[in-house]
Parts: C-alpha cells; structure tokens; sequence
C-alpha cells in the first residue's frame, strides 16, 4: 500500500489568504495537510471547508517563532505516518515606520517573524524530508526580499534575511534531494488582509492589477512537481500591469 503523502503550511489565517488558499489547493491533489497559525478559530474554519471539499486537515496551533510549537508541530505530522511532500513557510508580517521612528522592539519582531521562523521551520522539514530523499520546502518571499525601500526598511531586513537563509538551505540540502524554493510576491494579493488594510488601493489597483490567490497556489505547485533536473530555487510572481 503506497504511503500517503502530507503538506505543512504555517501562517494560515483567514480563509481569504494564502496560507488557506495554498492548504486547500494542497488537500485537492491528496494530500494531507497540517495548517498552524496562532487563531485557534481560523484554523478550524479552514480546515472544515478543506473537509467539506473532500479533503484531510489537521489544525495545529503553533506560533512559528517559537521554536518549540514549531517542533511540536511537525512531532505531530510525524506521528501520523504520513510522508512530507511540501512545507510552506508562509508567516508575513510588515510594520511600515520610517527608520528613526522604527525601535529595537519592532526590528526583532519584524526579524522573528519573517526571518527566525523560517530558520525554525525550515530546520524541522529538513529533518523530516532527509530520511526519505525527497520533499519541496517554499519560503514565501516579498519585493522587499530584493530591495529596501522606506518605510519599510526593517522589514525588508528581516525579508532578506530569509532570503538568505533559503539560498543557503538549498545549497546544502538539494544535493540530498531536497528542494529549497524562494517565491518573490512582488505586488499586492487579493486577499482579505489587503482589502482591509488599504482598500482603495485595491481598488485602484484593479482585478488585473492584484496577484489571484488560486493562481499562486497553482504556480508553487507546478513548481513542486519540477523534474530534479530543471528545479526552480528563485522564482517572482507580479500581475502583469505591475511595474517592474
């Protein structure tokens, strides 16, 4: 009997995100998922609509810089017997203040958040996948992973931070059969945490203008089924009305 396969995807929020989107696009090609995040309610309604569609999910509350929940969540996937196939490290967060209004405080959580979370949970699907040679681990990037730009230069900090630390990663580890993959969001998904934030820019910005939640899923799962020969580690998504 072939063993099932599973995904982890950390930084699942709201139904309307990427976290969610990419879990339940996960769930429709077979695979179990794991969904973390820090609200014990949104887990459960992402997970019942991954049901409700016919797929498995497990909601674990996990904060990803902690590095204990971040453990204790892949201990959890690995007592089911499932095989990792993909672990997506999705946590964003951004504080935009100009950089002499930006304090000590703000830096380290911006830097925890985009950066030492990763460094966790990277750690954890590497140990997972090792054993069987095999596995894709995506760290969702932004613009600011390329460049600093204020008010915003903190974050971009810890964004290149994680960049990093995915180059790295993949150096190491795609010799054993890994694939370490670093997706640049360059623009503005249309997703709820956008259209509350800022809403007339959204609508400035147009259905065109907006990068489509399903459509990113869809291109970090093309990405995930690459032969080893031709493995993608950087890779940028913007709408095709967005200056570059």
């Amino acid at each position: 009997m072939e063993k099932k396969c599973s995904a982890v995807v950390i930084g699942v929020g709201p139904e309307q995100g990427l976290g969610a989107t990419l879990a339940s696009y996960f769930a429709t090609k077979g695979l179990h998922v794991y969904i973390a995040g820090r609200s014990e309610d949104k887990l459960q309604q992402v997970a019942e609509k991954i049901r409700q569609k016919g797929g498995s999910a497990t909601a674990v509350i996990a904060d990803a810089t902690v590095e204990r929940d971040v453990a204790h969540l892949f201990k959890i996937a690995q007592l089911d017997g499932y095989s990792l196939d993909i672990a997506a490290y999705n946590v964003d967060s951004n504080i935009p203040a100009p950089l002499l209004e930006t304090d000590a405080e703000t830096f380290t959580v911006l830097w925890q958040q985009n950066c030492l979370g990763a460094f966790f949970f990277g750690k954890e699907a590497v140990k997972a996948m090792k054993g069987q040679q095999q596995g894709t681990l995506i760290f969702t990037g932004a613009t600011a992973s390329l460049r600093a730009k204020p008010p915003f230069t903190a974050f971009a900090a810890a964004k290149a931070g994680l960049r990093a630390l995915a180059q790295g990663m993949a150096r190491e580890f795609s010799p054993q059969g890994i694939h370490v993959v670093h997706a640049v969001i360059d623009g503005v998904i249309d997703g709820e945490r956008a259209k509350k934030q800022f809403p007339d820019y959204v609508k400035a910005k147009g259905k065109d203008g907006l990068l489509q939640l399903d459509a990113i899923a869809e291109t970090y799962w093309a990405i995930h089924k690459q032969h080893p020969s031709a493995w993608t580690h950087e890779l940028d998504l913007r709408p095709f009305k967005e200056p570059f």
